[in-house]
């Protein structure tokens, strides 16, 4: 579909050929060079390709297109830029911002601040080797080139087990919402067929993906720029019966009525909401303008944090009271009804709910890139590396929702034991996954100024500076984790995930296999 809903009667770009085969290009871990791809059994390549990006690339360095690897560029610069857009709009914004804001106060405003400048830094320090770099799996094929093989299967593991709990979570999520228009209906079947629905999305083909994201992106982003519009009409009193007040900053107790540290901690559940920044950059992969994308996406997500989080943020608590109870029953849907929009409430439940569809709907689709990625170093099975005639790993793709449904079964079965350790135990997986990718950047830049400076053609600001206070900065957040008695267990949890990672690529590593 075109944006103005009329059919799209493009035909899909043609398949991209393979660099060798599926599974047999390899990223060079401690030792190659900057290309260092090969294909096992086969000289490397000549040397001195040309990179588009007017610099030179090394061998076996496939092109933006080659990096597809049999992976179809489906995805159109339309989709690209909605990804990326609303990527960062999540059930968190709409709902957990409310525990936040209960937590600090107005303040909150700031904690949000914080939390969207240190995903704005890692943003830039991905689009740097993005850009650089185009390759499938993005920062696993980064993390692999600058950290060395431990460093891919860690954070390719991680992000692909982030990404399985977020859809058992967000089909959960849905079907509580759909269970409240459909009462009938068993919350446990609601959820299944969500993830069926979903599923078969993402298995017909990417270019499906990118049309339900497109449209469930347009939507979230939609809803946010209506928030912002009516939200500011009513604080600078052009809204009927409204006249210019913003008391609400710092009456009832202040502008940080529970004092700095709150506003402090609180920065740890915000970084978290602006987990999806980075589809962006693995979905490049597949699109016909891969650099270009990511480019966009990285240059675009200042806009998406100080507008769509720090500007809706600040509306709520200057139209509510930080302290009414409504903030923390939804804050969207007490600013509306403050503002005195007809049922808020049912209006509000179903953006979140699209804002949950699109989240299970990326979820499977990270999951699985990021595992076919994997594939591709004899990090995963190499049977995931299978695609279908329209090029989706579909094995992939069956087995997160496989373990998808499982928790989503565990949840009803065992929602206090079972499921709860699920939930806690990605708590901070996320933060991980920024954390190596923050390393990878960082000795990724040196090497790409030594043996590529051509291709540094969007840069981090401030290296290498900014980028260690990056690196300093995330892994404060995740040691706060395990002090603060609200994220310990979720800190206890997460690590253990990582020690389990940990443990397995050391059983790889014993079998001679990396």
């Amino acid at each position: 579909m075109r944006q103005d809903g009329t059919a799209d009667t493009t035909p899909d770009p043609p398949r991209v050929p393979e660099v060798a085969s599926a599974g047999t290009t390899e990223v060079s871990g401690q030792n190659g060079g900057l290309g260092g791809a090969r294909a096992p059994g086969g000289p490397a390549a000549s040397e001195g390709a040309k990179d588009p990006t007017g610099g030179s690339r090394d061998a076996g360095e496939p092109e933006a297109a080659e990096a597809s690897a049999g992976l179809h560029n489906g995805l159109k610069q339309r989709h690209m830029t909605l990804i990326a857009l609303g990527g960062v709009i999540g059930a968190g914004l709409f709902v957990g911002s409310g525990v936040v804001i209960g937590e600090t106060g107005p303040i909150s405003i700031v904690s949000f601040l914080l939390a969207g400048g240190l995903a704005i830094l890692v943003m830039r320090m991905l689009g740097e080797m993005a850009v650089a770099r185009p390759a499938v799996g993005s920062f696993y094929a980064y993390a692999r080139l600058s950290l060395g093989p431990w460093g891919g299967f860690t954070i390719g593991w991680l992000y692909w087990y982030f990404w399985v709990n977020v859809v058992a979570l967000e089909a959960v999520t849905g079907a509580t919402i759909l269970h409240a228009w459909l009462p009938g209906i068993d919350l446990w079947v609601i959820s299944l067929c969500l993830m069926v629905l979903l599923t078969v999305v993402n298995l017909f083909s990417v270019k499906s993906f990118g049309e339900f994201e497109y449209w469930f992106a347009s939507l979230k982003i939609a809803a946010i720029v209506v928030f912002l519009v009516l939200g500011l009409a009513f604080v600078v009193g052009l809204w009927p019966g409204a006249h210019a007040d913003a008391g609400n900053l710092t009456e009832h107790g202040g502008f940080a009525p529970k004092g700095l540290g709150p506003a402090l901690t609180s920065v740890i559940p915000a970084v978290g909401f602006f987990t999806g920044a980075e589809i962006a950059a693995l979905a490049a992969a597949e699109s016909t303008e891969p650099r270009r994308a990511v480019a966009r996406a990285t240059h675009s997500v200042v806009l998406r944090v100080l507008l769509f989080y720090v500007g809706s943020i600040f509306l709520i608590v200057a139209i509510v009271p930080w302290n009414s109870k409504s903030i923390g029953d939804g804050p969207y849907v007490a600013a509306l009804q403050q503002i005195g929009i007809p049922a808020a409430a049912d209006v509000m439940r179903l953006i979140i709910l699209v804002a949950v569809l699109s989240a299970l709907n990326a979820g499977l689709y990270s999951a699985s890139r990021i595992v076919f990625a994997l594939t591709r170093n004899g990090d995963a099975p190499r049977g995931l590396t299978r695609l279908s005639g329209n090029g989706v790993p579909r094995r992939a793709i069956l087995l997160a929702t496989v373990l998808g449904y499982v928790s989503v079964v565990f949840a009803y079965v065992s929602p206090d034991t079972v499921f709860s350790f699920i939930v806690h135990s990605y708590g901070a997986v996320a933060l991980f996954v920024y954390l190596l990718v923050a390393l990878s950047q960082v000795r990724l830049r040196r090497r790409l100024e030594r043996e590529d400076p051509g291709a540094l053609t969007l840069k981090m600001w401030g290296y290498p500076y900014l980028s260690w206070f990056t690196v300093a900065a995330m892994a404060v957040v995740i040691l706060a984790m395990a002090f603060l008695p609200d994220t310990r267990m979720d800190f206890v949890a997460s690590t253990l995930t990582l020690v389990v990672v940990l443990g397995a690529y050391a059983i790889r590593r014993r079998r001679g296999r990396t």
